[in-house]
């Protein structure tokens, strides 16, 4: 595996095992957690010699960037994970290439829906839901008040403890905005949104890592997918993970071929293989406590039981197609992100 990465800490260095110099390549891009990116791609190497693949981590908003910069000369010729909605917006630009796999008959609903409603252009690998996840230590410390609401995010308190992502670089922070304009309505989520603007520290770039700064104690809280919250928990950092009261989005983690790639029968043998039971079950292994697409894959025993969640109906097409996605980011671009940036 030959691993470029612009989104881990600090440019760490990692070791690029020997490929064979004629194997085929696939130029891939992934938007999951490092780990489960590695563990995925290695596994893949190792069952299939004659192909390497050269991957590069990025945030589901810097893929479709990426993915819609390269349009007319692509150097991507498949998009693994991160929130679906920008998927979906690729595949309704025709940025991504229509294609049914062989295993769609084993996978979930939500999974198949995903496909559907892109015109087979993208198809759900996971599912993950959001929340938050809060450092116990510090709020114990300052005596905060256990926030188990989006109303309790705004108390006056929490000025200065709350961490969540961009929307325009992040899938999970993008999700969060569209779950708030469907559970409250867009005027009000907006004015959600810069009220809590006024507790939050940071819009970072990447979407679990408010979260992670919480573990570390650099901040009180970060609003994330629960799986990651539940990650920061199981490494042992004093994370409790909250599903918020009111009722809460998710996400349908995505893949996608690219159109015009310049390797596209190296991406139909990865994406097949992707949605087969024998590698969705490496997730877990990897630290992976979503939901997996395939209906026979286990998943950890540490992912959230999503019969025990107030999920809203969450409108995929709407809120991944291009014109809602634009217009969103634009008015959270002037109201909210212009605000933090004074």
């Amino acid at each position: 595996m030959k691993f470029r990465t612009a989104a881990i800490a600090a440019g760490a260095a990692l070791a690029v095992p020997a490929v064979a110099a004629n194997a085929a390549e696939l130029n891939m891009i992934c938007s999951a957690e490092v780990a489960i990116c590695e563990k995925l791609v290695g596994a893949f190497e190792a069952s299939h010699s004659d192909i390497s693949v050269n991957m590069v981590r990025l945030s589901s908003g810097e893929a479709y960037a990426k993915v819609r910069a390269e349009g007319r000369n692509p150097q991507t010729d498949l998009w693994w994970g991160g929130t679906g909605d920008p998927q979906l917006q690729a595949a309704a630009e025709g940025l991504t290439a229509e294609y049914k796999s062989e295993h769609l008959a084993e996978l979930h609903d939500w999974a198949v829906e995903q496909a559907e409603t892109s015109g087979y252009r993208t198809v759900g690998v996971y599912s993950g839901a959001l929340g938050w996840g809060y450092n116990t230590d510090i709020f114990t410390k300052k005596g905060l008040k256990e926030p188990t609401c989006w109303s309790d995010l705004l108390d006056p308190a929490l000025k200065g403890e709350i961490q969540i992502a961009d929307p325009n670089s992040s899938g999970t922070a993008y999700t969060a905005l569209a779950t708030l304009v469907q559970l409250m309505g867009e005027d009000e989520a907006m004015d959600y949104l810069k009220k809590l603007g006024s507790n939050v520290a940071q819009y970072t770039k990447s979407g679990s890592a408010p979260v992670k700064a919480a573990a570390r104690g650099e901040a009180g809280l970060g609003i994330v997918f629960m799986h990651d919250a539940i990650g920061q928990t199981v490494e042992g950092f004093p994370i409790k993970v909250v599903a918020p009261c009111e009722g809460t989005g998710y996400e349908v983690g995505s893949m996608s071929i690219i159109e015009g790639a310049q390797n596209p029968d190296e991406a139909k043998v990865f994406y097949d293989w992707a949605l087969t039971t024998d590698a969705q079950n490496l997730m877990p292994e990897a630290g992976s406590y979503q939901v997996q697409s395939n209906k026979a894959a286990v998943a950890s025993e540490h992912t959230p039981d999503f019969s025990k969640l107030k999920l809203i109906d969450y409108d995929f097409a709407k809120y991944g197609s291009a014109e809602t996605r634009k217009a969103l980011l634009a008015r959270w671009d002037a109201e909210v992100g212009g605000r933090a940036a004074e």
